[in-house]
């Protein structure tokens, strides 16, 4: 990654004092937040934030309980302070704009604890856009080794602001999101808390981040966390009474959330503030708090449009399992000599038909799940043993497929479900990544369904968000990009490890074919769930009733066509799968062009309308062209969106394609039906479409040369 330009204007106003009440005060460089520290009357070390004049966050308490040891949250005297600016532009090796400008303002406070002849420094930087602050914990003589009971890091609200909330959970980020004034919460979270395969709810007013909210004087704030690394994730306890939220740590098997060894600090607690809502949504301050990337070489790296073999198995068309029985292991069952049920979607010839539909449509990879032996009684079993992630079914030819791929120009990206158990994964990822390597795949899907082995560990706990880092990083060495499903919830680290093209953590698309998401879902995951990066959300759904695939599956995709097109504007990701059947794409060839022409790497990403809940719309300049991509998507209500064209070019002419809603579509009623119509477009025209109940529109611009 290479600054294209970088300086630091360093103002150090430094000195040594022992008087609690000497208060710091830090202004973004645009001045419009301002950020309070002091210590309180008992020493505690207090922050407070303000955007332009409006309370963003009332005085609220900083520090930690330890285990075994003092605690580190009053005491405290000011020993240092030091104030400097900051001001680089970078570039990304992908992502939703060409250039990055990271500028802040920070004040670093050292506090000492004469107590306890210890101490820590709290670093805050402020961004035009927000605020980051972390805890640091330099190496001492009496803060060595230390273990986290928590961390009580407080985000005392101004008002009962309105949330878009997903219940607390140590294990799963895949619920519905609710969207109520905080003070409602406690009597929501019975209702938000549906079946997961795994979850571990810890309170009936807990919360998850990124937790996004707008005030009722129209302030609009996001609580997240950034450079999630050796740590337990964050998520937030509701005190309803005096809307308070406070921090809490997911817990390890024995209930201690965070090992620690100084050197060392904590993630970064973000907070993303704007009186505009297309502000949050182009913030850039979780990745800007993030690290450069640690790869000299990014070369390899590459942004993916893919289909899979995945669809069909999720709607209960085909099945990953090669038979039906329910009892195998491995190096035991032979596969050889079972029965085969008929239904298994991973074999050579229908693999060899999606490779051929990527080819034919221009389409980089073939994701293929199900391949490899294991699938028949993996789910819902405590077993330690379940996949070695290289042993193929009898009827997938790993061979063959490599040759055929690379005949056509095409990749197949590797699947590697761990069931959730850690340590098999772990003890076999050399071999597995070293095997795709010998058969030409540069990208794995990972998931990790289920409970984690070892028992009690929690998805979000600081054991498991080491693997999913060493996952990320042993990939690297092999030179292969990863996409973690059922992984923790993304804090920027695609910044530092850019191989991270994106997590799932949050309802994708599959559980359109479990009962439907919510009509408002999309209009909401950007502005929670991609804060701190991409996800696979898997659009591109044609065949809205899933009972056209399989008879006993009475679900419906809660979109319109026209909004399953927009959704790869609006939900960004460097990796966007093609997620329908081949053969039902080639029924709707005329809405598939814009699957074949849409980018998946940007120059320039403007936000044209957004109103979280309601409605989004974007626009993308694609990489390296002149071309832009416009997307919108609506709730259940339906709207007219108008937009003003004024991003193009002035002394260039365009023609868009606008694939749009009919006037009678519905995402229940009538979601198949679509207009595509063709205008000639120029700077400044301004366009005004209707997006039907849960619809939305897709515009490509396309230069005429």
């Amino acid at each position: 990654m290479t600054n294209i330009s970088k300086f630091i204007l360093l103002i150090c106003f430094c000195y040594t004092t022992t008087s609690s009440a000497s208060a710091q005060e830090l202004r973004s460089p645009d001045n419009n937040l301002t950020l309070k520290f002091s210590l309180g009357n008992t020493g505690s070390p207090v922050y407070q934030l303000s955007y332009k004049g409006k309370s963003v966050i009332k005085p609220s308490n900083l520090g930690f309980q330890l285990k075994n040891a003092a605690d580190l949250l009053n005491g405290f005297e000011i020993a240092d302070t030091k104030q400097s600016t900051f001001d680089e532009s970078w570039k990304p090796v992908w992502g939703e704009v060409k250039i990055i400008r990271n500028h802040y303002n920070e004040l670093a406070v050292t506090l000492k604890q004469p107590a306890s002849d210890r101490f820590i420094v709290v670093r805050f930087r402020l961004f035009n856009d927000g605020l980051g602050f972390r805890y640091e914990f330099p190496q001492q003589k009496n803060l060595n080794y230390f273990t986290i009971k928590e961390e009580k890091t407080q985000f005392a609200l101004a008002g009962d602001h309105k949330a878009f909330w997903l219940p607390g959970d140590y294990d799963t980020q895949e619920y519905s999101t609710t969207t109520s004034n905080l003070s409602e919460v406690r009597g929501k979270m019975k209702a938000a808390v549906t079946p997961n395969v795994s979850q571990k709810t810890f309170s009936e007013t807990g919360l998850q981040t990124p937790l996004m909210m707008k005030s009722k004087d129209g302030l609009y704030i996001n609580i997240h966390e950034a450079a999630l690394i050796n740590y337990s994730t964050m998520s937030l306890e509701l005190n309803d009474k005096d809307m308070v939220l406070e921090s809490v740590l997911t817990p390890d098997a024995i209930g201690d959330k965070g090992y620690m060894q100084a050197p060392t600090q904590s993630p970064w607690r973000t907070i993303i503030v704007s009186d505009k809502a297309g502000d949050i949504l182009m913030s850039k301050t979780i990745l800007n708090l993030n690290e450069p990337t640690k790869f000299k070489d990014t070369s390899w790296i590459k942004p993916i449009k893919y289909v899979g073999v995945w669809w069909e198995m999720i709607t209960g068309k085909s099945t990953w399992a090669y038979n039906d029985l329910d009892n195998v292991q491995l190096g035991v069952t032979d596969y050889s000599k079972t029965t085969p049920n008929g239904k298994h979607a991973a074999n050579t010839k229908r693999v060899k038909e999606y490779i051929d539909f990527a080819a034919e449509n221009g389409l980089d990879a073939v994701l293929v799940e199900g391949w490899n032996e294991g699938w028949e009684d993996w789910f819902g079993k405590t077993k330690d043993y379940v996949f070695d992630f290289v042993t193929p079914y009898p009827d997938f030819d790993v061979k063959e497929l490599h040759r055929y791929a690379a005949s056509k120009n095409v990749k197949i990206m590797m699947h590697h479900e761990t069931s959730s158990s850690v340590r098999n994964y772990e003890r076999h990822l050399d071999t597995a990544y070293k095997f795709m390597v010998d058969n030409g795949y540069n990208a794995v899907k990972s998931g990790y369904v289920g409970n984690i082995i070892p028992r009690g560990e929690h998805h979000y706990g600081q054991w498991l968000v080491n693997h999913y880092q060493y996952a990320i990083e042993k990939a690297a060495e092999y030179k292969i990009m990863v996409n973690a499903h059922e992984a923790v919830r993304p804090t920027g680290l695609s910044r530092t490890y850019p191989n991270l093209l994106a997590n799932e953590a949050a309802r994708g698309t599959e559980y359109e074919a479990f009962g439907g998401n919510n009509a408002d879902h999309t209009t909401i995951l950007p502005f929670t769930r991609l804060m701190g990066g991409p996800m696979d959300y898997t659009p591109g759904i044609f065949e809205t009733k899933i009972s056209a695939y399989n008879p006993e599956n009475n679900s419906f995709v809660h979109s319109t066509l026209a909004r399953q097109l927009a959704l790869y504007v609006t939900m960004y990701s460097p990796l966007q799968m093609a997620a329908d059947l081949p053969e039902t794409y080639n029924k709707y060839k005329d809405a598939f062009q814009f699957i074949k022409d849409v980018a998946v790497d940007w120059d320039d990403t403007k936000v044209l309308e957004a109103e979280p809940g309601d409605y989004i719309t974007f626009a993308r300049k694609a990489k390296g062209t002149n071309n832009w991509f416009v997307g919108s998507t609506c709730d259940e209500n339906g709207r007219t969106s108008t937009v003003n064209l004024d991003f193009l070019d002035a002394n260039k002419k365009y023609i868009a394609t606008v694939y749009a809603d009919g006037k009678d579509a519905h995402y229940e009623l009538n979601p198949k039906a679509y207009v595509i119509k063709k205008i000639n477009v120029k700077k400044g025209a301004k366009l005004s479409q209707y997006c039907a109940p849960g619809g939305g529109y897709a515009i490509s611009i396309i230069e005429i040369k």
